[in-house]
C-alpha cells in the first residue's frame, strides 16, 4: 500500500528518477535557470534547496554530502563559490516557478524554474520600488510641517475653544435642572391623583357597610313581627292542609255533576 507517500513519483523507478533529479539540479547549478514541465519543477524544488542550504557552510563535510547527490564536480564547485555567497541572507525560497503554458503534442503544463538570486529584471524593479519608497517618505516631512503649524493654531484658538466648552456646560446645567423641576411637578400629581383613589374608595366601602346595615335591620323587623303573629308553620304541615282542601272540593265537584236517577239509587 502506498499510504502517506505524498511525492511524485514522475511515471519512474526510483533509481531512473534519483538520476533525473540530480542531473536536472546540476543544470540548473550551471544555468541558473532551465525549461521543464510543472510537475518535474515542483519535485526539483524539493531536491534542490536542501543542498542549496547545505552549501552555506563550506567545508570538506559538506561538499562530500553534496557530491553524493549530484554526482558532478563542476556543479558542486559552482554552487559553493558562486551561489553561496548570493543566499547566505536569504532563509529558503531559493528557487522560483514561472508557468509559460501547455506544450504542443501531449498538451503538458510547462514552466520555467530559476535561481531568485539571478533574476536580474526582478531585482532592478525592485531596487526602483525601494527608491521610490525612499522619496515617499521625504514627503512625509512636508507632512510634519504641516502637522506643526497645525498645532500653532490650535494653540492660538485654545481661548476661544475654552469659552464655547463652557457655553456648552452652562446650556447641559439649565437643562438638567429643567427636566429636575418637571419631573417633581409630574410627581405632584401623582401623588394627588393616588389620594383621590383612595378617598373613593374609602366612599364604596362606607356605602357598602350602610346597606349592610340596613338589611340585618330589615331581618330583626321580620322576626319581630312573626313573634308578634306566631309561630311560622312547618313546610310540611303546610302541604298535608292544602291536600286536604284539594279533596274537599273535588267531593264538592263529583256532588254537582251527579243526576237525579243516580241520586234515587243511592238513597235506595
Amino acid at each position: 500500500m502506498r499510504h502517506r507517500k505524498s511525492f511524485n513519483n514522475l511515471g519512474r523507478t526510483a533509481s531512473h528518477r534519483k538520476a533525473m533529479l540530480a542531473n536536472m539540479a546540476a543544470s540548473l547549478i550551471l544555468h541558473k535557470r532551465i525549461s521543464t514541465t510543472t510537475a518535474k519543477a515542483k519535485e526539483l524544488r524539493t531536491f534542490v534547496e536542501p543542498l542549496i542550504t547545505k552549501s552555506k557552510v563550506d567545508s570538506t563535510h559538506a561538499r562530500r554530502v553534496v557530491f553524493s547527490q549530484l554526482q558532478d564536480k563542476e556543479a558542486v564547485s559552482e554552487l559553493f563559490r558562486e551561489v553561496s555567497p548570493k543566499v547566505v541572507d536569504r532563509p529558503g525560497g531559493y528557487t522560483r516557478i514561472l508557468k509559460t503554458g501547455t506544450r504542443l503534442g501531449d498538451n503538458a503544463d510547462m514552466c520555467i524554474i530559476e535561481l531568485v538570486d539571478y533574476n536580474e529584471n526582478l531585482l532592478a524593479a525592485r531596487e526602483e520600488s525601494a527608491a521610490k519608497s525612499g522619496r515617499r517618505r521625504r514627503r512625509g516631512g512636508k507632512k510634519k510641517a504641516g502637522a506643526e503649524s497645525a498645532v500653532a493654531t490650535t494653540s492660538e484658538a485654545a481661548p476661544e475653544i475654552q469659552e464655547a466648552t463652557e457655553e456648552v456646560t452652562k446650556e447641559a446645567v439649565e437643562e438638567v435642572t429643567s427636566t429636575e423641576s418637571q419631573e417633581k411637578t409630574t410627581e405632584a400629581v401623582v401623588e394627588e391623583e393616588v389620594t383621590a383613589t383612595k378617598s373613593q374608595e374609602e366612599k364604596a366601602e362606607a356605602a357598602v357597610e350602610e346597606v349592610t346595615e340596613t338589611e340585618s335591620q330589615e331581618e330583626k323587623a321580620e322576626a319581630a313581627v312573626e313573634k308578634e303573629t306566631g309561630e311560622a308553620v312547618p313546610e310540611e304541615k303546610a302541604d298535608e292542609v292544602k291536600a286536604e282542601e284539594s279533596e274537599k272540593v273535588d267531593e264538592d265537584a263529583k256532588k254537582e255533576n251527579e243526576t237525579p236517577d243516580e241520586e234515587i239509587k243511592k238513597e235506595e
